[in-house]
């Protein structure tokens, strides 16, 4: 967008004081996957420094620990492509048109974004996401049509905005895995579950997603150009009409795959066993958030072709991610063979106190999110280390574990990694939203804290 450099030169106070670290991110910040790898390293050579591991025996910990993840990296996977699946279906493309139109200023029409966005997050994240970048061009292109002058950056920034409460929702990783029987995190955890009634939906949670929107909707209100502050709007159409292609039915097999008879059984087989697990006292755990999307992806399609498009469309999206657990998975093998893991929970321990142990691993969480951006893999390396430190100074669990989620989804507003597909959806750069995003870093910050810290008392 030729404009969108505009916003480099002029705009909000907030975003020109940012220009200088939004140039640091561009230029400094590598791709997700290096960063992964530098995290290998640097866990192998404290590994070599600060325990008695030996070269040999801690490559054999990395090796065996690359495949301890494979169930669990299956399930983040299918998190997203499922989010994105739904988010593109016909009647969720069609009822974010139609919402587009509702908003009636400005400031309307960046909230408006930020709270859908949020609400979709809260779903699953993979939702939460695209349709942060879909909604906020949808709101652009209709503001444009009537008369409306819309900062097309503050609109990506609030539907990104809305990612800073995803880990306190129905598809949060960190809660749904402690909740997973037999999941790689039960032996920390003494062979238990902590259930999500304890976490996602304890009422310090509930209070704090709300808590959180509201707040960081005032800062944006605050913050959104105003007056003479310079606009860049939406300069060309983005939004992708929604034209309904038909494949060519000529064979007997072709009529199959374009009934949606299939998908509809399929999809109320899905609800049907749901009910069934609910009502027979089953949990909320990562498979049941999942095969919950499935169903109403299988519910909402036309028929098995769309389907078929669809995960086309979305698996570009899960690449990288099978990629960087295996490395995750062998970082946690490496801290737990050689007892890194120990060094650094007795480290946790002597900082910490029952009342500030949340603070500070909300503060840990979130610089471990720059080198893990991946919420599963950051949990898989981190909460093995909180939850062996909450337990030697008695701290209730669900402490370090909605702590890590926290720290995960807060940072996120300054790493780059989960706004690309956002901001390939609209066509922008990080260093465009970096300065608004910031904001709802603080803001959601000083909430994160505050919720801990009362949940310790």
């Amino acid at each position: 967008m030729s404009n969108a450099t505009a916003e480099q030169r002029s705009g909000a106070p907030l975003a020109r004081a940012m220009r200088p670290i939004n140039n640091v991110v561009e230029r400094w910040i590598p791709s997700a996957l290096v960063f992964a790898i530098v995290l290998t390293l640097v866990v192998a050579l404290l590994a070599l420094t600060v325990t008695q591991t030996n070269p040999v025996d801690l490559v054999k910990s990395w090796g065996d620990g690359l495949s301890g993840l494979l169930a669990f990296m299956t399930q983040m996977a299918l998190i997203l492509l499922l989010g994105h699946m739904l988010a593109n279906t016909r009647p969720v493309r069609k009822l974010l048109s139609k919402l587009a139109s509702l908003p009636q200023t400005p400031v309307q029409a960046y909230l408006f974004v930020f709270v859908i966005a949020s609400v979709a997050s809260l779903i699953t994240w993979g939702l939460g996401l695209v349709v942060g970048g879909l909604l906020a061009r949808e709101v652009a292109a209709s503001g444009r049509e009537r008369g409306l002058r819309l900062h097309f950056p503050m609109l990506v920034a609030a539907g990104f905005s809305g990612f800073v409460v995803w880990h306190m929702g129905y598809s949060g990783s960190g809660p749904l895995t402690a909740a997973t029987p037999d999941s790689f995190i039960a032996e920390h955890l003494g062979g238990e579950v902590v259930p999500i009634t304890e976490t996602t939906f304890a009422l310090p949670n509930l209070i704090g997603a709300v808590a959180t929107i509201v707040v960081v909707a005032v800062a944006l209100a605050l913050i959104a150009p105003r007056g003479k502050d310079r606009i860049v709007e939406l300069e060309i159409d983005l939004r992708e009409q929604l034209v309904e292609t038909e494949e060519e039915v000529v064979t007997p097999a072709d009529r199959i795959d374009a009934s949606r008879i299939v998908t509809l059984l399929v999809g109320a087989a899905l609800v049907f066993y749901l009910v069934v697990h609910f009502v027979q006292g089953g949990t909320l755990t990562l498979d049941i958030v999942n095969w919950s999307f499935l169903a109403l992806i299988f519910l909402l399609v036309k028929n098995p072709f769309e389907i078929i498009r669809l995960t086309k469309e979305a698996a570009s999206n899960v690449g990288e991610i099978l990629l960087q657990f295996p490395l995750y998975a062998g970082i946690l093998g490496m801290m737990t063979g050689s007892g890194l893991i120990q060094v650094f929970s007795d480290w946790f321990v002597a900082i910490s106190t029952p009342t500030t142990f949340g603070v500070l691993a909300l503060l840990s969480a979130g610089l471990v999110n720059f080198f893990v951006p991946s919420g599963g893999g950051q949990f898989a390396v981190q909460a093995p280390i909180l939850l062996d430190a909450a337990e030697r100074i008695g701290v209730d669990p669900a402490i370090p574990i909605m702590a890590v989620a926290y720290g995960d989804q807060w940072t996120n507003m300054i790493q780059p990694f989960w706004a690309l597909p956002l901001l390939a959806i609209a066509g922008l750069k990080m260093r465009d939203i970096l300065g608004y995003t910031t904001v709802t870093l603080i803001a959601s910050g000083l909430v994160f804290a505050a919720i801990l810290l009362i949940w310790s008392l």
